[in-house]
């Protein structure tokens, strides 16, 4: 089937036959990805010769259970989106495996993913795009009936008014015109379409971007009433962590095209392991204004989000993390799971044991992103807490450096680098040397969480 146009393309994708596949019990797998990758290449050149790719999606693997949510947070380019459209074979995937109710899905044809079309829907980001201004809502929500060869009881145009009433809009508004509608009208008719065939899995992108933040409340608790009433199974895709908070079961966290923790929602925000989700956390706002003065506890990342298309070695966070050390910089962390339903790809996790206790000296980059990290977060890093021999080395020191405070209190965030933090591999870790008497105190007050040292603007939050 070709999609002309992009807004064609939103209600062709509904396209299908009338053939049902058997329905999942609550609680069984509905959708498995194994190491899912898409890579976009890029060409250059009279002939067109492909110079190097974009790895939008590298490596993914995860689970969606029936009648659950999954929530799937990063920042913008970390392949989320494209992810999305993956899982619903809008993209052909170039590597890994995508099984729908233990079908394999990955490569299907047009004609092979027509019986599954009824079963996989999307809701699209922009509600202004993915609508044909051309057709008419009551033209826009009935083509999925019209493509699958479906009669509705009652007829079609008696179904599509029902579902405007279910979605919160008005059936008598049949006849008119997306741009009649607002924002979060569209994004209601967008709704609908995707509902109009009962599908069982729903696949989210982004769905309250776009609208204003009255709105968004009516759309999320318009999603989360629909679920329980239809017994839907979602999959959101967002990068507004209290939406994600409030709607999700389980949480994916992913950067730079891999997920680094898969996590139950209530277990990710309370005990967040991996350093790139403790970040994520920490821009999230509160909105009490009797916190306004109170020491801030966020934590800048330092620098940008590397290039998909040439990703750092081994884990690709080692680049802004403020715990990276030489195994992560060479060895890439597998997603593995540390506590029961919370998986995370970190050699050296937050708010649990080290899993590379034998590596602890930490790379220049990441005494340097040490500095953007407040006391706080850092005395909650066991990682980041010196070894026994570390400690014994800084008791030994409290008696050349009279008054400065070390040991097991000491936190790498409060130290400034000597000119030796900046030497090769083999040299000590800021908490296994004395501070000197320039250095502050673990007392002192820093001004890490406003704006590095170097006098360098604050980064940019990681999350907006």
């Amino acid at each position: 089937m070709s999609i002309p146009a992009q807004s064609d393309g939103a209600e062709a994708e509904a396209a299908g036959t009338a053939t049902l596949t058997k329905d999942a019990a609550p609680g069984e797998v509905l959708l498995k990805v194994t190491g899912l990758q898409k890579h976009f290449p890029i060409k250059k050149g009279l002939l067109q010769r492909q110079s190097g790719a974009v790895r939008a999606v590298d490596g993914i693997d995860f689970e969606v259970r029936s009648g659950e949510t999954l929530g799937v947070v990063g920042e913008s380019g970390c392949g989320k989106s494209t992810m999305g459209r993956l899982i619903t074979r809008l993209l052909e995937p170039t590597a890994g495996s995508i099984e729908f109710q233990g079908k394999d899905i990955t490569h299907l044809g047009v004609g092979g993913m027509r019986p599954m079309r009824r079963d996989v829907q999307m809701i699209f980001q922009d509600p202004y795009s993915s609508l044909n201004p051309r057709h008419t809502i009551g033209t826009i929500v009935g083509a999925p009936f019209r493509l699958q060869g479906v009669e509705p009881e009652g007829g079609i145009k008696k179904e599509v008014q029902r579902l405007l009433s279910v979605v919160g809009l008005n059936p008598e508004h049949y006849n008119r015109y997306p741009h009649e509608f607002s924002g979060g009208q569209r994004q209601r008719i967008g709704i609908a379409r995707a509902l109009a065939l009962n599908p069982k899995l729903v696949v989210a992108d982004e769905p309250v971007s776009a609208l204003d933040v009255s709105i968004q409340a009516q759309v999320v608790n318009l999603l989360d009433d629909l679920q329980q009433e239809l017994g839907l199974t979602y999959v959101i895709i967002a990068h507004d962590l209290s939406v994600v908070r409030h709607v999700s079961d389980r949480i994916a966290v992913m950067y730079l095209g891999k997920i680094v923790e898969l996590a139950d929602r209530d277990a990710l925000y309370k005990s967040p392991m991996h350093p790139y989700t403790k970040a994520l956390m920490s821009a999230v706002p509160i909105p009490d204004p009797k916190r306004r003065g109170a020491k801030s506890e966020r934590i800048l990342l330092r620098g940008d989000v590397p290039s998909p298309i040439a990703p750092p070695s081994g884990c690709r966070f080692h680049t802004r993390c403020w715990k990276a050390t030489q195994i992560c910089k060479t060895t890439e962390p597998q997603l593995v799971e540390l506590q029961p339903g919370q998986r995370v790809a970190c050699h050296h996790p937050e708010n649990f044991a080290d899993q590379a206790p034998q590596d602890t000296v930490l790379l220049t980059a990441a005494k340097e992103a040490s500095e953007l990290v407040p006391d706080a977060a850092a005395t909650d890093a066991p990682a980041a807490k010196p070894t026994a021999t570390a400690e014994k080395e800084a008791e030994a020191g409290k008696a050349a450096a009279a008054g400065a405070k070390t040991g097991p209190g000491a936190k790498i965030s409060t130290e400034k680098p000597t000119p030796a933090a900046d030497a090769p591999a083999g040299s000590t870790a800021p908490t296994t040397t004395a501070p000197t008497t320039d250095a502050p105190t673990a007392d002192a007050p820093t001004a890490e969480t406003s704006e590095p040292k170097d006098g360098t603007a604050p980064q940019e939050s990681p999350d907006k």
